[in-house]
C-alpha cells in the first residue's frame, strides 16, 4: 500500500485489496505496517491511537475478516501506550469470524541515521513493546504464524525464538525506507526464511508519503528454501502463494538444521 494521513481513504484501499486477494483464494492476509495511517507529521499518530478492543481500525479489521471469511494480520495499528505522548505500534491478528486472537507490540524501534541527510527516530513517538511475553505465535489454517514488524527483521534472535515456539510462517508487515530497502530488504527476508526453514510473508509500504518518506515496496512471499514465491514489485497490489506445511515438514526432516543447533 501507499498509505497517507487519511484513515478512511487507507481503509477503503485496504478493503479493495483484501477483497481482490480473497477472490484469488487467500485464506490468510497480511497488511503492511502503518496501513491505516502514514501521517504528515509522525507525532500525529497520537490522534489516531485506539484503546484495545475499540476504534474504527480495529472494527474494520474485525468486520472485514468476518465478512470475507479470511484471517487478517492487521499490519500495525497505533494504540494507546503507557506514556501519554507516544503510541504502541501493534500488530493484531483476527480469525475468519472477526475475533482478535493475537497481539504483538513492535519491539525494535527504528532510531537510525541512514545518511547525513536521512534519519529516523521512532522512539520519539512510539513506545517499544516489552521483551518478556512478547514473542507471539498463533495457529492459523495455513500453519503456525510468528508475528514481527519491519525493523525486527534485522534481529535474527527474535525469529529463532519464534522458531523454537513452533513458527512455520513469519509475518513481516513493514515500511522499509527506499534507501535501506534497496540495500537489504530482499536479502534479509530470504535469510530469515532459509535459516529458520520457514515461510515469510512480507507486506510493505511503497512510494512517497505525506511526510516525504519514500518506502521501498517490493512486498513478497518467500519459501523455506529462500525462493521468492510471488511479489509486487511496483505500486500498490497484492501477492499470493500456497503454504505447503507437509512439504515444509519433509524439508525439515531431510535437512534437520534446526535440530543441529549447539547454542
Amino acid at each position: 500500500m501507499n498509505s497517507g494521513p487519511e484513515v478512511d481513504a487507507n481503509l477503503e484501499t485496504a478493503d479493495r485489496l483484501l477483497t481482490e486477494a480473497v477472490n484469488a483464494g487467500t485464506t490468510l492476509a497480511v497488511l503492511p505496517e502503518n496501513f491505516s495511517v502514514m501521517p504528515a507529521d509522525d507525532c500525529d499518530r497520537l490522534q489516531a491511537a485506539e484503546p484495545p478492543g475499540m476504534g474504527p481500525v480495529q472494527q474494520f479489521l474485525s468486520e472485514r475478516a468476518a465478512r470475507l471469511g479470511v484471517w487478517i494480520v492487521g499490519g500495525t495499528v497505533p494504540m494507546v501506550a503507557a506514556v501519554a505522548d507516544k503510541v504502541r505500534a501493534v500488530c493484531l491478528i483476527y480469525d475468519d469470524h472477526g475475533v482478535p486472537v493475537a497481539r504483538y507490540d513492535k519491539m525494535h524501534l527504528f532510531d537510525v541515521e541512514v545518511s547525513d541527510q536521512e534519519g529516523y527516530r521512532e522512539s520519539d513517538y512510539i513506545e517499544p513493546g516489552p521483551v518478556d511475553g512478547n514473542t507471539v505465535t498463533v495457529d492459523t489454517p495455513v500453519g503456525r504464524l510468528g508475528l514481527t514488524v519491519c525493523y525486527d527483521l534485522r534481529f535474527p534472535e527474535l525469529y529463532r525464538a519464534l522458531s523454537v515456539a513452533g513458527a512455520q510462517i513469519y509475518a513481516v508487515p513493514s515500511a522499509f525506507t527506499e534507501t535501506t530497502g534497496k540495500a537489504h530488504w530482499e536479502v534479509l527476508l530470504r535469510a530469515r526464511a532459509v535459516e529458520n526453514q520457514a515461510y515469510v510473508v512480507a507486506a510493505a509500504q511503497v512510494g512517497v508519503h505525506a511526510n516525504g518518506r519514500r518506502t521501498h515496496g517490493h512486498s513478497m512471499l518467500v519459501g523455506p528454501s529462500g525462493e521468492v514465491l510471488d511479489r509486487v514489485d511496483e505500486g500498490a497490489g497484492w501477492a499470493v502463494a500456497d503454504v505447503d506445511v507437509t512439504g515444509l515438514q519433509r524439508l525439515r526432516a531431510r535437512f534437520p538444521a534446526l535440530t543441529h543447533r549447539r547454542l
